[in-house]
Parts: structure tokens; sequence; C-alpha cells
């Protein structure tokens, strides 16, 4: 049996770091190839084309950034290519990943993965966490669950991943919904079936700026009529609770909702969007009928994407309502 054809992707990040002579601190300094080389284990999974796309940290990656890439890895796809791994900082991993699976609609996988120590760092995770991947991308039973991230021998579907800690190599957790599969003895065990079908978005334009704004104790929403004139096309509201925001807010929530399209979200790690529920002056009964998009069980980081991906397509304003419905209609 032929071995697959997969790709290597690195964008830098924390495991392609390693501290220079004389300077402070790690920085980003081996390339995919290095990476591969340090994993001679790698060899008997697949063959591997190794490409270094960047060489910076997590933090410094943009948008376009995952639009450049999401075209690359497409294009490899339609030249052979079996699955793509793209090796990036952990910093942005859950946006990245959620990016990246609305845009490349093949059905062949797209493994993200990185570490959350360096590689010159007693115990470093990059090499398991890469070979991990190398064992889900090749794997035919990876196909048609869109993009997943591999790290400490778990698997997660980008739409739920989280960072939940800044340091510890089991930081990464799926909080409503778990893991979906686990490497174990170099072979992958999917222990669900995708939750959603794939969004299959076309390529956008430029994503526009879509502004995240956090609902907290005492706060009076006074950035929220600044948004329009600071060029924001677009805003996702992190509400308190179940999508709750203070009373002062609605005066404002209501004009916004009239100037561009607002998604609900809420702060708490887990959990989705209530509909129904709450009925005051600023609960979620309340504001998505002034006009609201509930973003279901999409976090606020998520729901940013996807609104800016919906609007860089040139969706309707219905059919952004249409695919963030989706996210609350989840059938396994």
């Amino acid at each position: 049996m032929s071995k697959p054809k997969l790709i290597v992707v690195s964008t830098g990040g924390t495991i392609t770091m390693t501290s220079g002579q004389g300077s402070k601190g790690i920085a980003p300094t081996l390339t995919a190839a290095d990476l591969l080389n340090a994993v001679p284990q790698i060899g008997q999974q697949a063959d591997i084309e190794a490409l270094t796309f960047s060489s910076m940290p997590g933090a410094s990656l943009t948008t376009n950034h995952i639009v450049d890439l999401a075209q690359l890895i497409q294009q490899r796809f339609d030249g052979g290519i079996d699955g793509a791994i793209v090796i990036q900082g952990t910093d942005t991993i859950e946006e990245t990943s959620f990016l990246l699976d609305l845009l490349v609609a093949d059905k062949k996988p797209v493994i993200v993965t990185g570490a959350m120590r360096g590689a010159q760092a007693a115990g470093a995770d990059g090499p398991a966490n890469l070979l991990a991947s190398i064992v889900v991308a090749g794997s035919p039973h990876a196909a048609g669950r869109g993009t997943l991230v591999v790290l400490n021998d778990e698997v997660h579907a980008a739409a739920f991943i989280r960072k939940g800690h800044t340091g510890l190599t089991s930081s990464f957790m799926s909080p409503s919904a778990g893991p979906v599969g686990l490497v174990c003895e170099q072979r992958v065990l999917f222990t669900s079936s995708p939750a959603m079908p794939r969004l299959a978005i076309s390529r956008p334009g430029a994503l526009p700026d879509i502004a995240i704004v956090k609902a907290c104790l005492g706060d009076d929403g006074r950035l929220l009529g600044a948004l329009p004139g600071m060029g924001y096309a677009g805003a996702v509201i992190e509400a308190m609770g179940a999508g709750h925001v203070p009373q002062s807010w609605v005066p404002e929530l209501s004009d916004l909702v009239e100037k561009m399209p607002v998604v609900l979200a809420v702060r708490t790690p887990a959990g989705p969007v209530f509909t129904n529920t709450y009925g005051f002056p600023g609960s979620e009964i309340d504001l998505i009928n002034r006009g609201l998009i509930p973003a279901g069980l999409l976090d606020a980081l998520k729901a940013r994407l996807l609104l800016g991906t919906l609007m860089g397509s040139n969706e309707t304003a219905e059919g952004i309502r249409l695919q963030f419905k989706r996210f609350s209609n989840l059938q396994a």
C-alpha cells in the first residue's frame, strides 16, 4: 500500500523557536524541513513535502496570511496532495484553524499543530505533536471532517477548540464538545462524527474589520457608538451569562444594528447563546428581537471570523443569519 502524500507548511511559532547566542528568550529559527528532520519516524508514515510559508510568532499572523495559506493548500490538493499539516504558534491556533475550516472546501484533511514548549526545552512537545498530526492527516478516516487541531495526542474540531492555559502542554480543549479523537500507537481513533457539514464559503476578498466588545460589570457601553467612526464593518458582542448585557447598552446596540451586522456571543468558556429564556432589557430575547444575531456555540473569536468571512464574500444579511443558525442546530 502506497504512503499518503502530505504537505507540511510551517508559519513559525514556539515549535520553531530556539534561543540565539547573546539573545534573551526564544524566537522562530527552524524551518519546516528542520522540524521534519528531527522526527525520523515521520518518513515511515507518509511522503512529505516541506514548505516554510513564514517564520513568525502566532500573534503576528493576520487574516490575510490565512486567506493566502488556504489558497496554497487548495492548490496543492488540486495537484494531488492527500492532506496538509499547518505548523504555527499556539497563540492563535483556535482562530486560524477555524478560518482554514471556512476557506478550504476540499474533503482532504487539514491539520493544524504547534507546541507549547520551544524546540530546545526539556520535554519539548513539538516533535510528538508533529508526528501525531502526520498520523491523522494520513488517515482515510480524517477525510470530510474539516480542519482539525492535533496537540497532546488529542484531536479537536476547529469550531470548538480553545486555548485554556498559558503554558501547559495540555492547554487545548473543546469545552462545548470535547475532543473528536485521539492518537494512540501511531494511529488515530475518532470518537465522534463531524458535528455539521462544511460551510464551503467561497474565497473572500479582504476580510473587513470586525470589532469584539466584551461586556463587563459596570461598563456603560460607550465604545459601541464609536465603532462605525473607527472603520469597523461589523461587531461581535461578548455578552455575560447566556447572552446578556447591561441595560444601559440597549440604546447603543439598537442604534448599532442599523449600521452594521452585530453578533451576540457569550464570554463563558462553554455553552450556547440562549435564545428564548430571559426577557428583561439587555437579555438574549430582547437583543435578538432588536436585530442581534446569536452565535450559537461559537465563541466571540470564531464568530468574528465567520462574520468577516461572510461579509468578505458579499453574503446577504439573511444569508449571514442562516450561516450562524447552523451553529445553533448542530446534529451529531
